[in-house]
Parts: structure tokens; sequence; C-alpha cells
């Protein structure tokens, strides 16, 4: 693990958020400041050079675009700007293609989004903005996009397997388990990719806990559902927001010692992360070691 991976992990497990994202705050500050030793030091790319990088690393024969970005990370290295990618990454895509990107909201205040969606039971798709970066926020506001309909683990998509992907999230409480964008992703071909992050942040590692269920092998707690309403310009749409408490502390760093370099690609590119896998292969890996005792969490 990158040390300053390392030392984020370990920040966010122990402060309290506020402090964590003031502490945030002042490291983006301290690489503006440092900005022209550090493309001295690791050089400058443009967006088509970027496109190009992703093109040499990704296999080929995919459907399905899953995009996790942040252009904060790919500063001051990168020439660009979010709409600019943005551009690029639909091109990329193509008409025959599907990008999706997560637009996750976990609410605004910090006390978590089941807390959030206690206090306001409402939740608007299309005022509602992902907390997920901004290169996320442009694509969920992006003509044509779909917006999949839970307040939690939303997703954005644009192009053929668009509304088939979205369909149906919230009739999924915890958002990751079975019929979800993260269930259609690992049966239908999707290449899942950092841009400027770290497989921390991969989303379909949570997806086997919903899976698994009663044979999860470790202590876990059932959350009560929430009743919400999720709003969009179709109408009103109500549902369930369930969850699962564990007591086992997450680490998804573990996922390297059952996947292998050619499967979890990890890479840097002008110094800034990069990741790629396939959906499927991340959850069929993970489903299958849960069913032998081993769970990316520690006792």
């Amino acid at each position: 693990m990158h040390l300053i991976e390392k030392l984020s992990s370990v920040l966010l497990k122990y402060l309290p958020r506020d402090y964590f994202l003031k502490l945030r705050s002042m490291y983006f500050r301290l690489r503006t400041k440092a900005s022209p030793l550090l493309r001295l030091i690791h050089g400058t790319f443009t967006t088509s050079e970027l496109i190009a990088e992703l093109d040499r690393q990704l296999e080929k024969d995919w459907d399905i675009l899953m995009v996790h970005s942040s252009i904060n990370n790919l500063h001051p290295m990168y020439q660009g700007n979010a709409l600019e990618l943005l551009k690029a990454l639909i091109e990329y895509c193509g008409p025959e293609r599907t990008l999706v990107m997560p637009a996750f909201n976990f609410g605004e205040s910090g006390e978590g989004a089941r807390e959030a969606l206690k206090k306001n039971p409402r939740f608007d798709l299309r005022r509602t903005p992902s907390q997920m970066g901004l290169l996320t926020e442009l694509f969920r506001r992006s003509k044509g996009v779909v917006q999949s309909r839970h307040p939690v683990y939303r997703v954005a998509v644009l192009g053929p397997h668009a509304e088939a992907l979205a369909f149906g999230h919230e009739s999924a409480p915890t958002g990751m388990g079975k019929a979800t964008p993260f269930d259609y992703m690992a049966e239908h071909n999707a290449q899942i990719v950092g841009i400027g992050k770290t497989f921390q942040v991969m989303t379909q590692t949570h997806q086997v806990e919903s899976l698994v269920q009663d044979d999860w092998p470790a202590p876990s707690n059932v959350l009560p559902n929430i009743p919400v309403t999720v709003v969009s310009k179709d109408g009103e749409v109500q549902m369930e927001i369930g969850g699962i408490q564990h007591e086992w502390t997450f680490n998804i760093w573990k996922l390297r010692d059952v996947m292998s370099r050619e499967r979890l690609r990890e890479w840097r590119f002008h110094n800034c992360p990069m990741f790629a896998a396939r959906a499927k292969e991340v959850t069929d890996t993970l489903v299958d070691a849960a069913g032998k005792g081993f769970i990316l969490y520690d006792p």
C-alpha cells in the first residue's frame, strides 16, 4: 500500500469526519504549493494521453466500464479538467458500450446515510448530488444519463445497458445484492477502473456480503429497514433501506491475497494511482473465498 493511502485509511478509521476532512484539505493545499516540483519529478499528461493509457492497460473485450475517479489525485500532473475527461470517457466508450459511475450519497452532515434518511426520508434523484467527486456529478447531470433509484448506492449510467442496469435498484434494501447494478455488472462483462484511485474504493467488493447472507463467516447484524420515498421525474417510489452491521473491521487490502496481479491490476501513471479488475471476477472470487471462511474483514 502506498504511504498516503495507508495514512488516509488509518486517519479515516480513527479521526472524527470533520478532522479528517480538514487534514485532507491541508494535504491538497500542500500539493498545490508543491505543484512545480511534482510536475518536474513525475511529468505531465493530457486527457488524450490518459485515455491512451487506459486503453493500453484494459483488456479489450468489455461491454460496460465502471469508473471510480478522483480529479484531485490526478493533479498537478494532469493538464486537463473534469469536463474534458468526461467527454473523453463518453467518446471512448462510444455508442456500443456503456459507461457507469457511482453517484453515492451518504448524507450531507457526516452522520451517515441511514441517519440522514431517518431525518429526511425523501430522496430526490434530480437534486441530490453525487458525493463521489466532480467527474461523477458532471456525469450524473449529463444528457441521456440514467440514474438507478437507490438513495445510497445510486449509480449513473449512459449507453445501451443503461435502462437494464439501473432497473429495480429500489427493490434491494442494501443496494448491493441480487438484482442490483453491481449484480448486473458481474453478469454482463463489466470492467472496473480507477482513475486517480486505488482499489480501496471498489464497491463491487461489498456485493458478496448480500449474496452470502446467512452463510457469512463472521458476526454481523441485519439492521432494521427504513422507509424512504425516492422522487424522480417519473414520480415517487416507496422503498425500504436496509443494511448489515459487521462487528469486524473492513480491510479491502486483503483482496490482494485472493486475486492475482493479473486479475487485480494496479499501477501508477505519472505517480497517479490506477487500478482495473473485472466485476465478475471480483464477485466470484469473494463468494468462493467466503465459502472457505476468508472475507475482507479482520476480527
